[in-house]
């Protein structure tokens, strides 16, 4: 029996020993999900892969999808296509709900709807949410992004601020909808900048009548002194500059203090006349902001610590273990965004394993392996993560790469053009399946040569409140 239905879905319930092989459960089917369950489509053993949509999203191309670079199926596949091989042999099950709370008294994870998935093994790869710092009354201004549903959001807001000053015949109520404001100068928020210029300078400068796109105002606030702080200097220094030959403002060391519905309040370290430096407070009107400035565990860290104990850090994700368990449950293993992991290369010397794609896939099959190795009674292993470098890009032929050589202890720095060549080739070799990167290639060649982006449509926003009543059209309803 797959799972068992309780009116108190909170409440603890004792749970028969089963029969037949062990169950894994995989929460989440993010890049670490995804290669735990492929990793073990060949062991004895059942599969339940848990995610709360229905499809695998590429995380690091979801920005072309805010900025109407790339229609959502060709940077997302469904789960039950991409695992269909292994669903067809019989030991793996893919379900779609949100797990609520974790019940390792029982070892079974609870659903929305109060069913109890048991496991002999458990994997949680729940990844990462937006974090405010505290200020959650500012998402509704500047909405983060990490899921479809946010680049939605994010590309029906730019375009439409686009509609509104068209529609505004007040130049001084006209300028806040053609300023937008980027919170956060890490990749996401560098890419945004760089995108977003560029639609403004090339891809709507001929589709307006009353207004000139090229004159739209594109800031990129971060409170750090420099963009792209985990890159070198001399990177971060090249992104910067060509950010600004794009036509974007940036303005390192601007902390912000308050987000509203009419702009951004920040404050910024500023030179006197005298030779002095002091802060200065300033006031952006603008009507777009866009947050990526944090990042949080997914609440489900904070539901495994009051089930187990297991610690947290500053962002609530958990501290694992070299093999990447918990302490006192060597069958619950913590991936991806989600665990606060050292790497074990030189086990002297444990470095941090940074939040990105590579680690938590490495994550996840390292777990598979784990998994695999104590079900034939050997210890399992310390993680050892190999990092192949950073990239970002900032716009058209240009970005910025670090890229380390493998087998060698040499790391290659460049930007630019070869750099942006270099990432288009290794974000389309990693998207999953043909299709998606055949309709990668071609829009990206169609917007190459002629700047333009065709998937700029977005639904009717009143479509999509979320509370919105369901009108019948039967009379007598």
């Amino acid at each position: 029996m797959l799972f068992s239905k309780s009116k108190t879905p909170s409440a603890a319930q004792p749970v028969a020993p089963r029969q037949g092989k062990p169950r894994v459960v995989i929460i989440g089917c993010g890049f670490g999900g995804l290669e735990a369950a492929k990793a073990l489509a060949q062991a004895d053993v059942e599969i339940v892969v848990i995610d709360r949509t229905n499809h695998h999203l590429f995380q690091p191309l979801l920005y072309q999808v805010a900025t109407a670079g790339l229609p959502a199926p060709a940077i997302a596949g469904p789960i039950r296509h991409i695992l269909r091989k292994q669903i067809a042999q019989g030991n793996l099950t893919v379900l779609m709900g949100e797990v609520t709370s974790i019940d390792c008294a029982s070892d079974c994870v609870v659903l929305d709807g109060g069913e109890h998935i048991h496991f002999d093994h458990l994997i949680l790869a729940a990844g990462a949410t937006h974090s405010y710092f505290g200020r959650d009354d500012w998402a509704k201004y500047a909405p983060g992004l990490k899921t479809l549903g946010d680049a939605f959001t994010i590309r029906r807001r730019v375009l439409t601020a686009f509609e509104q000053a068209e529609r505004e015949t007040d130049p001084v109520k006209r300028e806040p909808w053609l300023t937008f404001a980027v919170v956060g100068a890490g990749p996401t928020g560098v890419e945004m900048a760089g995108t977003m210029a560029e639609i403004a300078q090339h891809t709507l400068s001929a589709e307006f009548r009353r207004i000139d796109s090229r004159m739209a105002r594109v800031i990129l606030l971060e409170g750090a002194p420099r963009v792209l702080g985990t890159f070198t200097e001399d990177l971060s220094h090249r992104a910067q500059e060509q950010l600004e030959m794009l036509g974007a403002e940036v303005l390192p060391g601007a902390k912000v203090t308050n987000i509203n519905a009419f702009g951004i309040n920040y404050d910024l370290m500023e030179n006197q006349a005298d030779g002095t430096s002091k802060v200065v407070s300033h006031f952006l009107p603008t009507r777009t902001v866009i947050w990526a400035a944090g990042v949080a565990a997914s609440p489900l860290g904070k539901a495994l610590a009051k089930s187990t104990g297991c610690e947290l850090d500053r962002a609530g994700r958990v501290v694992v273990q070299p093999d990447l368990t918990i302490p006192g449950h060597p069958n619950i293993y913590v991936v991806g965004d989600l665990a606060s992991a050292k790497s074990y290369l030189d086990p002297e010397n444990p470095t941090p394993v940074p939040g990105v794609s590579p680690g938590a896939k490495q994550m996840g099959r390292k777990a598979a392996f784990n998994i695999m190795r104590r079900l034939k009674g050997l210890d399992a292993q310390a993680f050892r993560y190999f990092d192949y470098g950073s990239m970002a890009t900032i716009g058209k032929r240009a970005a910025v790469a670090m890229i380390d050589i493998p087998f060698t202890k040499k790391r290659v720095r460049f930007s630019g053009f070869a750099a942006w060549l270099f990432w288009l080739f290794v974000h389309v070799y990693f998207l999953i399946g043909f299709r998606n990167r055949t309709v990668v290639m071609m829009d990206w060649a169609w917007a190459y040569f002629t700047s333009q982006r065709h998937a700029r449509v977005f639904p009717d926003p009143h479509a999509l409140e979320p509370n919105a009543r369901v009108v019948r059209v039967n009379p007598q309803d």
